[in-house]
């Protein structure tokens, strides 16, 4: 049994946080910015809260991190009463945000310095995943870290990989919405050119799902897509901040995104008509939209 922190309840953090206490059985404070949160968490799986990240962290062998940017990031580890302030030697630090390769590079130069060690790792798999303890796990960092950590990371994991150095997790889960955003914006254009043409579409997807068009977003995004239900999944708000550090990132190693970057504003077009919260297979709801339009 390891001493853990887990910094950040939202709806991914608060599950994760919980599968470290439930299936490893590992004694977890948490820390939330707002304590009634925490406070729940506690209710509910036992453990302990802190009113500060750096109280959270003090002692601790593992030090996890799942907010919602890079300032965010910033703030929890190296701002007042942030976790780095109260590491102890030796232990590691693991961010599951979604954020830039810039901060996770950051945050490892501190943590060498402070005489502990840090590993980006954002996940995908959405908040079911992270509620059946079923995330995918990119990482970057050392490898000698990566297999002191990979137990704990296991606790709400289906898969874990180590991509590189420092960063190298941030840059994978870049490459993941680059590729979710094409896919997602093709089925829509499927399904609504299916409907158009006058085609039973569940008997389309039937049979194009069992060939080369097949991806998880077809076989667990297509009936709601039709039925115009988009409350299943990752906001179209996070989604454009994903893209958002996707499309900063490529313009600093000098490779061309131009399906992500015109997703990405198709995207912008969902916010103008209500759908910040919407998840990201709303995008059909824009050529729906343009079609009565």
């Amino acid at each position: 049994m390891a001493k853990v922190a887990f910094i950040g309840l939202g709806v991914m953090g608060y599950p994760m946080a919980g599968h470290i206490k439930a299936r490893g059985g590992h004694d977890v404070t948490v820390y939330n910015r707002t304590s009634e949160k925490a406070e729940k968490w506690v209710a509910e799986h036992g453990g302990a809260h802190a009113p500060t990240p750096a109280a959270a962290a003090k002692g601790c062998d593992f030090v996890f991190a799942c907010v919602g940017n890079d300032d965010d990031i910033r703030q929890v580890t190296l701002g007042p009463d942030g976790a780095f302030s109260a590491m102890k030697d030796g232990a590691i630090f693991i961010d599951n945000t979604t954020a830039s390769a810039e901060i996770a590079r950051e945050l490892d130069a501190v943590a060498r310095e402070r005489g502990f060690a840090s590993l980006d790792a954002p996940v995908s798999g959405g908040q079911a995943g992270a509620e059946n303890g079923a995330l995918t796990v990119m990482v970057g960092g050392d490898q000698a870290v990566f297999d002191k950590a990979r137990p704990v990371i296991d606790c709400y994991a289906k898969m874990v990989g180590l991509m590189g150095p420092a960063g190298s997790g941030q840059l994978t889960k870049m490459v993941n919405q680059i590729c979710i955003a094409g896919l997602v914006q093709g089925l829509s254009e499927g399904i609504h050119f299916a409907k158009t043409a006058g085609l039973d579409v569940a008997a389309v997807i039937d049979v194009i799902s069992k060939g080369a068009a097949q991806s998880w977003q077809m076989e667990n995004r297509w009936k709601t897509m039709l039925d115009g239900k988009f409350d299943y999944g990752f906001a179209v708000d996070w989604m454009r901040k994903d893209l958002s550090i996707c499309l900063s990132e490529a313009r600093n190693n000098g490779a061309r995104l131009p399906v992500a970057a015109l997703v990405d504003q198709f995207y912008a077009e969902v916010q103008a008509m209500g759908g910040k919260r919407w998840d990201t297979s709303s995008l059909i709801a824009r050529l729906e939209n343009a079609e009565k339009g």
